[in-house]
């Protein structure tokens, strides 16, 4: 309406027409230009064969034709845009359309030129790349040569859509032989990644794998090879990929971890079968008590050690599922040993081995607790296990920072803890307000008065 309404005013401008609501345009016909009857014999002039005969009886006198109000006809195109009428007593134009008694013929709209044009050889490879960002429909068949299709790849690049990108990409990759298109990515490191990032996604090893050996990148090599092991189902099969993978060109710290993945899963493998026989035959006490709930193959190097914790814990150093000799393989630090056996002890409720696993001796022979955690942790560690409050105290008691001992031993209940603290402080205001909330005749309320009258 606006480019029309600009039509309009340019004409006003080239010609003076002042009085331009009284005046009258005419076609050659007689017919007033604008009006329902001049649109009709235009469209009708300009449609198919079909449409010419029907068009033409209706001007040679049809009923329905005839049936169109007198006053129609003189409503010029100017006075439709300016949104008035020249007389007041006017019809309006949807009022006469609606007529019952009048045959409706509305002119085709035609589309925009633009719409028309062949996709196939009309559109320039940055008009291509614009179109495909407002998600229209693109043919890319019409880029043949090398130079139009390189063209056509930097222009998606200079677009920054992913999405344009990687459709370009798979065209090149479809027209064109791999050697062209490493060559030529090689210098375009914004779609050489992306295809690299599509390859990984699709699962396309073979093309990925060549690429990367093109492109010199034997680490990336290695590792997509690696990856393999992720879709190898059968465990002795991927034991034995991984045995082959120790070969592959790694970084020297990688190398290490392939090693490690390795004898790790060749480990489960003989812990399982050596498991499953003892559980079948219910030869083990542990099994029938606390069955397996899942495999022990496949799994983390942190899993492993649990389960050893959980089920082999009493085992010599010598045997492979001992948790020393885990320890001692994998070079697991201290932290994450005492951790995890902290968790699986706690879980049997083995308070025995709890107090063993922080014991230790110095060479005069004396015993000294010692966490390389911190006596907080293991206190939450063992409150989350349901540990009873006599083993909670007495790990409660070694925590060295009197705030967070008092705050520990106030949250769990360790009422003897929170005495002896305010005893320590002689505090006897901090005692005498927690008389209030022990019970009353207790043995810490009696421990409190002892403590205040002494």
């Amino acid at each position: 309406l606006k480019e029309s309404k600009r039509a309009v005013n340019s004409l006003r401008d080239i010609v003076d027409d002042d009085d331009d609501d009284d005046l009258e345009r005419v076609s050659w016909s007689g017919e007033p230009v604008g009006s329902i009857s001049w649109s009709i014999k235009e469209t009708a002039s300009s449609s198919t064969s079909s449409l010419e005969g029907r068009d033409s009886s209706l001007q040679k006198g049809s009923s329905s034709y005839a049936a169109f109000p007198k006053q129609v006809s003189s409503y010029s195109l100017s006075s439709l845009f300016k949104g008035r009428n020249k007389l007041p007593s006017f019809q309006s134009l949807s009022d006469a359309l609606s007529d019952t008694g009048v045959k409706n013929y509305t002119p085709e709209l035609r589309r925009p030129k633009a719409e028309y044009k062949d996709y196939s050889s009309d559109w320039s490879p940055k008009d291509t790349v614009r179109r495909m960002q407002r998600g229209k429909i693109c043919s890319l068949e019409r880029f043949r040569s090398l130079q139009d299709k390189l063209v056509l790849l930097d222009e998606a690049v200079a677009g920054h859509d992913g999405n344009v990108i990687t459709a370009v990409l798979i065209f090149l990759k479809r027209t064109l032989r791999r050697e062209i298109l490493f060559r030529e990515l090689e210098v375009r490191q914004v779609a050489l990644s992306h295809l690299i990032h599509f390859l990984k996604e699709t699962g396309e090893q073979k093309l990925l794998l060549d690429l990367l050996r093109f492109l010199d990148r034997t680490e990336e090599v290695a590792l997509s090879q690696y990856r393999e092991h992720l879709n190898i189902q059968d465990v002795e099969k991927r034991r034995e990929f991984l045995k082959g993978c120790i070969g592959l060109p790694f970084s020297a710290e990688d190398t290490s971890h392939i090693q490690d993945h390795y004898t790790l899963l060749e480990r489960q493998i003989i812990i399982e079968a050596n498991d499953r026989h003892l559980e079948t035959a219910g030869q083990s006490e542990i099994f029938r008590k606390y069955p397996r709930k899942a495999s022990i193959l496949n799994m983390p190097l942190v899993t492993t050690l649990f389960y050893s914790c959980f089920y082999h814990y009493t085992e010599a150093e010598g045997t492979f599922s001992s948790p020393t000799n885990l320890k001692k393989t994998f070079k697991i630090p201290d932290k994450q040993y005492v951790l995890t056996a902290l968790a699986a002890r706690a879980k049997l409720r083995a308070w025995d081995d709890v107090d063993a696993l922080f014991t230790t001796k110095n060479w005069l022979g004396y015993t000294k607790k010692k966490a390389p955690i911190g006596f907080h942790r293991v206190v939450e560690i063992l409150q989350r296990n349901n540990a009873p409050v006599q083993v909670l105290q007495e790990y409660v008691r070694l925590v060295e920072d009197v705030e967070t001992r008092l705050n520990l031993a106030t949250k769990y209940k360790c009422h003897d803890v929170v005495i002896e603290t305010y005893r320590d402080l002689k505090d006897r205001i901090q005692l005498t307000a927690y008389k209030c909330k022990v019970e009353r005749g207790s043995t810490e309320e009696e421990k409190i008065n002892s403590i205040l009258n002494n």
